[in-house]
């Protein structure tokens, strides 16, 4: 008997999650991603989480040591660069792009197509078509939309439905580790850094390179910088290119002004602590991401599913993006062993509570961040302050919330 055929929109990382995972149920899987060319390269480092290596050890990829770099102490550094809190932590930090060639290596020739930008989706009880915007189709059984938080896909069957910007950005730089001055890395280096800014979060730790190596030398460290952005003023300021062109909420790093880089750079010294303010000012171009989060009311439309960033999109300080996106994959995977319509309701009930979950999670861990905009007088006691024992419970129960958001999850499922 014929494989049933799944159509994956998205070739980034929670779309491969979907297509090896569905790969192994006995579906035959076609990635497709909307950019012309290979993503390998973007993004940079995330964190890892047992659930994730479980998950990619269940489509045969080893969590080895080429695919981070284990971290098992970090600094809390004042401004001027002196030492305030030192504590254990166990943590791996990897990167999109190691994860990614892990994922998308082994994919047989001919399942992942390259500049396949979708149009819509239609669907009866026979199957499940997407057209593309050249005119081509693809029909198939079930169709998994995993095209991130601007989904095509969950545009068309939840219209309305918008990222809400939670009133910051997060700055995100990467410097390869030959170019950190020798004293710097021999004293921050290895260990996951922060800084606590009044009103912001800075935190930095290594990850493999910009070429995935983990060796020592040819690794990168990275950089992720909360700063609360008024949306009225300084947002759209930020996204106006030198021609005058405002880009809307975001704009591609190659755009953004060089008087933008540059008051960010000098910001950074003023603000953070001179290691990793250096780091900081020696890469070559920093930019930043508008937090956002949204929560999908459904997930499953028919024989259309909607999977990682498309259908929920936490804010990044849980630091389980990826890994939601993976037990998405794996609870659609098991789910539709049998009728479609059927199986894709049950990955409903089980992954639209987790969804909702880390959102809210991702809300309390933020609303510190999203407070500053508002008057002191409208804050809680928990949005006037956050000092480094808040950060530092924060860290070490990641893991731990985690596995309580999905444990929360599954009892309400």
């Amino acid at each position: 008997m014929a494989s049933r055929r799944a159509l994956v929109i998205g070739g980034s990382l929670g779309g491969l999650l979907a297509a090896h995972l569905l790969r192994s149920t006995g579906w035959d899987v076609v990635v497709f991603e909307r950019n012309a060319e290979d993503l390998t390269g973007r993004g940079a480092g995330l964190s890892t989480h047992p659930q994730l290596i479980e998950v990619l050890q269940r489509v045969g990829i080893d969590f080895d040591e080429s695919m981070g770099v284990k971290v098992d102490s970090l600094l809390c550094l004042d401004r001027h660069g002196r030492t305030f809190l030192e504590a254990k932590t166990t943590r791996t930090m990897s990167s999109w792009g190691r994860l990614y060639r892990s994922l998308r290596d082994p994919l047989p020739p001919g399942s992942y197509r390259l500049g396949m930008a979708l149009a819509r989706v239609e669907q009866d009880a026979g199957g499940v078509t997407a057209i593309f915007a050249d005119g081509a189709r693809a029909t198939g059984d079930l169709l998994v939309g995993a095209d991130g938080g601007r989904s095509t896909v969950r545009e068309q069957f939840l219209p309305e439905l918008e990222p809400a910007y939670a009133g910051y950005v997060a700055w995100r730089a990467m410097l390869d580790e030959q170019d950190v001055p020798p004293e710097i890395r021999a004293e921050i280096f290895e260990r996951y850094t922060f800084c606590l800014p009044e009103g912001e979060l800075f935190l930095a730790y290594p990850v493999p390179g910009r070429n995935n190596e983990t060796q020592p030398g040819r690794r990168a460290y990275n950089i992720v910088w909360y700063r609360p952005t008024d949306p009225e003023k300084t947002l759209p300021d930020l996204c106006t290119d030198v021609t005058g062109k405002c880009h809307g909420t975001s704009i591609p790093p190659p755009l953004i002004r060089p008087d933008v880089t540059a008051a960010i750079k000098a910001t950074a010294r003023a603000l953070v602590a001179p290691q990793v303010a250096e780091i900081f000012a020696r890469t070559p171009q920093p930019f930043f991401q508008p937090i956002a989060d949204l929560a999908s009311p459904n997930i499953a439309f028919g024989r259309v599913a909607l999977v990682g960033d498309a259908a929920f999109v936490a804010r990044p300080h849980v630091g389980a993006g990826v890994t939601k996106a993976a037990l998405d994959a794996a609870s659609l995977a098991d789910a539709v062993g049998g009728d479609v319509a059927t199986g894709l309701l049950r990955y409903q009930r089980e992954q639209k509570p987790f969804g909702s979950g880390l959102v809210a999670l991702g809300r309390q861990e933020g609303a510190y961040l999203s407070a500053q905009l508002k008057p002191r007088e409208e804050r809680s006691t928990a949005e006037l302050t956050r000092d480094v024992n808040d950060v530092l419970i924060a860290h070490n129960s990641r893991t731990e919330s985690l596995r309580q958001v999905l444990e929360d999850s599954r009892r309400r499922a």
